[in-house]
């Protein structure tokens, strides 16, 4: 078995374990479960009248008048199906964050429509359909959601530059067991040559975590979306000092 292979068993590992973790609990920032936080019965969806009266004061004083009572109402100028990276909406990036936990006290099921294995999508708005996840899914998915809004893992680091999940996971939302391939990552953190020269330490060269002697190997060996991250060069290589993003 070549290395590549055993890197990718291992990162899917990680992934597994963490569906793990979601289902039974939501990990905080020190990498502790807690009580889940979603509601535990089905909420009815909302419109944004249901809590907000006055939409003037939450807008910019420049910002459009709003005509509609639905998240709907802002996809026309801030669509969520977007054709270039180069024209990231930040509207899921401002809006979640306002409304998920520790923040706000809202589900997932107060502003989307889901029916579990069939459909998932925006309440309010027509033939929206961003998947079809299974309990097991939505699990997971609550999970992620709340370390990306508040917690010291990556997800986090992206929220706060304002990347959301469609950014790094597409439109329509991913499997449980879903991870991102290298390629997925090297598309805003690329290309390798490039990373390879922004990681190369000053004093000992030889010890670039980017080209490691073991070849290519998964980004998600070492990066953790939603939960620590952790330089997997220290299992073997005890006393080098070495950090992470969003790691422990």
């Amino acid at each position: 078995m070549s290395s590549g292979s055993r890197f990718g068993d291992w990162a899917t590992a990680g992934v597994l374990a963490l569906m793990a973790f979601a289902a039974a609990g939501v990990m905080n920032s020190a990498g502790e479960q807690s009580e889940p936080r979603h509601a535990t019965a089905t909420p009815a969806p909302m419109t944004c009248g249901s809590c907000h009266t006055d939409y003037d004061g939450l807008l910019a004083e420049d910002h459009p008048k709003i005509s509609g009572d639905t998240v709907g109402a802002c996809l026309d100028c801030h669509p969520t199906d977007r054709a270039s990276r180069s024209a990231r909406n930040l509207l899921s990036a401002r809006l979640h964050p306002a409304h998920l936990p520790p923040k706000g006290d809202l589900d997932c099921e107060h502003c989307h429509t889901w029916r579990a294995a069939e459909h998932f999508g925006l309440a309010g708005v027509t033939d929206d359909n961003r998947g079809a996840p299974t309990a097991e899914d939505m699990q997971w998915m609550r999970a992620g959601m709340l370390t990306w809004v508040g917690s010291g893992f990556l997800d986090h680091l992206h929220a706060r530059a304002g990347i959301g999940c469609a950014d790094c996971h597409g439109r329509r939302l991913p499997p449980a067991e879903t991870t991102l391939t290298n390629e997925q990552c090297l598309a805003c953190h690329g290309p390798l040559e490039k990373l390879v020269e922004r990681s190369t330490p000053s004093d000992f060269a030889d010890r670039n975590p980017h080209q490691s002697h073991l070849g290519e190997i998964a980004c998600t060996v070492c990066h953790k979306a939603h939960m620590a991250s952790s330089v997997y060069c220290l299992g073997c290589h005890r006393n080098f000092e070495m950090t992470i993003p969003g790691g422990q």
